[in-house]
């Protein structure tokens, strides 16, 4: 869908919601660079068995975050926090912490939610009478 055919408040929801999502994805990870290996999110990393991850996961989440709010680059970015979320989301059911998944859940949604609005076409192949197979 061409730029000029969405609606104004579409538009607004769409780049409120990109930058809601990017923002929470790249405050988490300078919170993950900056941090010191004392810190809590630290702590949960050796907890889990990653205690040199920390940063690396910092630096990941930084660049989800930018591939997700650059235009050009905003499907692969919706993609790769789809599997970051979803990887965040089976190491604490892994660990027990199902009360800590809501988060993870939440950004997802809003990933999907913005990229029907960025693109519904990229959702066709899920109508039903659009299967070319059967």
């Amino acid at each position: 869908m061409e730029q000029h055919l969405k609606s104004k408040s579409r538009i607004i929801t769409e780049r409120a919601l990109t930058g809601i999502v990017s923002a929470v994805v790249i405050m988490s990870a300078v919170y993950k660079l900056i941090s010191g290996s004392d810190s809590e999110g630290a702590k949960n990393f050796v907890k889990w068995g990653l205690e040199n991850q920390f940063k690396v996961i910092g630096t990941l989440e930084l660049t989800l975050g930018i591939l997700f709010l650059i235009p050009r680059t905003f499907s692969i970015g919706a993609l790769f926090l789809t599997a970051y979320f979803g990887g965040a989301i089976a190491t604490h059911l892994e660990h027990g912490e199902a009360k800590n998944i809501l988060v993870p859940i939440i950004i997802i949604a809003l990933v999907w939610i913005v990229s029907y609005l960025r693109n519904p076409a990229m959702f066709a192949s899920l109508h039903k009478g659009n299967n070319k197979n059967g």
